[in-house]
């Protein structure tokens, strides 16, 4: 019989893969005990670069709204003609601080806007979806991905075995495996904030957001064999592009889309609009051009203003907020959780981090505190010696209703949700013939890699499942002379570097 799923303390869990939530679409609890212990551990196991987004770089730029967004949101940063100065970060998901850049992988997508209201951020990668649509899945993705305890070795096996034991990762493996998963530069990719976030009128309507950052440099990939060649060469390879392009001028810029969906339609539409795990079809909401955001400024202290920056959901303003995304709520309490521990309690207060708008706050004390309130100031709420008071209105947060009862589940009210659908659309397609050669010579390499025959199975079954001829045809190959046909012997002996 299999052992049940323990806390740290012994006692049996519930659900492994779903948080407790108010209905399968409700609010994530706080007090599930078992979420806040796997993420605030998962926060905790290295130090003292990041678990993941370990390896990257950025720059300073600005942000300017060149169209009128202000019917769905009262945000400041997104009036018509607001100038606002950013941060951004790029990085490599799973390696670590040496890692090669070229490596096969998704790659972080983050933005820190300066605003009068405060910072907010959006935090995200260089593909519209993620692996999975639950916070309490996301230490156990990350392990699978990472190095195995004993030997320190990336596995194949665990990578596979955790993807074809989560069918819901297929479409973002499929971008992935895709040319997606090998950009030129970071110049040349484009950003999304993935998930779903809610918008804030002045009249007080709400709407449902996506984000789109796409490249005026343009959408460029390399292909495996020469990315496996920059990897050897030049492990600074991104890192390198980003600053020399800045220094000549040449200054990078992308436009901000955004999908708005009206809050009502998100109830009945075809796919559960809060499932990371899914995009929404431009047919169905068209893309609407926000403004232009251009780096032109390199650090001049990396570990000062890249290494110690620090990006998180958690920050919003007046006019936008968070949805009923599972993943979502999950990070809005791990990233300022890590950070705490990595940078320091008060990580805030950097300059870097530290918001252009005022501070009327009553943390106090903590690791690194340096700024601090007149002596005469009250330190507690409520109190009558005219401290700052909250306000509702001000803060403009945002809401959703829920009458659930709280439950371990995935939502299934959506009439097209499955899991494996869109990436076949995205192969099918998107995918043109040589993308398509492209793709299954990765797949080839990556599924080659497991030594396990049952996980092999899987693996090629969760392809067949994406498409039919698609797993016919990697199962071809694996039969086929050497087992590794069409594919570079890296590719076939290592598996690809992912989160």
């Amino acid at each position: 019989m299999t052992e049940p799923t323990t806390t740290q303390t012994g006692t049996p869990v519930s659900s492994d893969a779903h948080s407790l939530t108010n209905g399968p679409d409700g609010v994530t609890a706080l007090h599930d005990r078992y979420l806040v212990e796997k993420l605030a551990q998962f926060n905790r196991e290295r130090i003292p670069e990041r678990i993941v987004h370990a390896k990257g770089g950025g720059a300073f730029g600005t942000f300017t709204v060149t169209d009128d967004v202000s019917r769905f949101t009262k945000a400041a940063v997104f009036q018509p003609g607001a100038v606002t100065d950013t941060l951004q970060r790029f990085s490599s998901v799973a390696g670590e601080q040496g890692s090669p850049d070229t490596w096969r992988d998704v790659r972080g997508f983050s933005m820190k806007f300066y605003t009068t209201e405060g910072n907010y951020d959006i935090v995200g990668n260089n593909t519209p979806v993620f692996f999975i649509r639950d916070g309490m899945k996301f230490p156990d993705f990350i392990h699978s991905q990472k190095r195995l305890p004993g030997s320190g070795l990336r596995d194949a096996d665990m990578q596979w075995d955790f993807w074809s034991l989560s069918p819901e990762s297929a479409h973002q493996v499929t971008y992935l495996m895709g040319d997606r998963g090998l950009p030129r530069s970071w110049r040349e990719m484009p950003g999304y904030g993935s998930h779903t976030y809610q918008w804030i009128n002045a009249e007080g309507e709400r709407f449902w957001v996506k984000y789109h950052f796409t490249s005026n440099q343009g959408n460029v990939e390399m292909e495996g064999a020469e990315a496996e060649l920059i990897a050897g060469a030049d492990a600074d390879y991104y890192r390198r592009d980003l600053y020399e392009a800045i220094e000549a001028g040449n200054f990078p810029s992308w436009d901000l889309y955004v999908q708005v969906m009206p809050y009502e339609e998100a109830k009945t539409y075809r796919f559960n609009p809060f499932d990371l795990t899914k995009v929404w079809p431009h047919a169905d909401y068209p893309r609407i051009k926000v403004g232009t955001h251009t780096l032109n400024r390199n650090p001049e202290n990396f570990f000062a203003q890249i290494e110690q920056a620090a990006f998180s959901p958690a920050n919003t303003v007046p006019g936008i907020d968070i949805s009923p995304d599972k993943m979502l709520m999950a990070r809005v309490f791990s990233y300022p959780d890590a950070q705490r521990y990595r940078v320091g309690t008060n990580y805030n207060e950097l300059p870097v981090n530290a918001p252009i708008s005022k501070v009327s706050s009553y943390t106090q004390d903590g690791q690194g505190r340096h700024g601090f309130s007149a002596p005469s100031a009250p330190v507690y709420a409520p109190n009558s010696f005219g401290g700052p008071v909250a306000d509702a209105e001000a803060s403009g947060a945002g809401t959703w209703e829920s009458d659930g009862e709280l439950v371990r589940a995935a939502a299934t009210l959506h009439a097209e949700d499955d899991d494996f659908g869109q990436a076949g659309t995205l192969y099918r397609e998107v995918y043109d013939a040589e993308a398509k050669k492209r793709f299954l010579q990765t797949i080839t390499g990556g599924v080659g890699g497991v030594t396990r025959a049952d996980i092999r199975e899987r693996a090629i079954q969760y392809w067949t499942n994406v498409d039919a001829e698609l797993g016919a045809a990697l199962r071809a190959n694996l039969e086929s002379t050497g087992e590794q046909a069409g594919t570079t012997a890296n590719e076939a002996a290592e598996p690809v570097g992912v989160v």
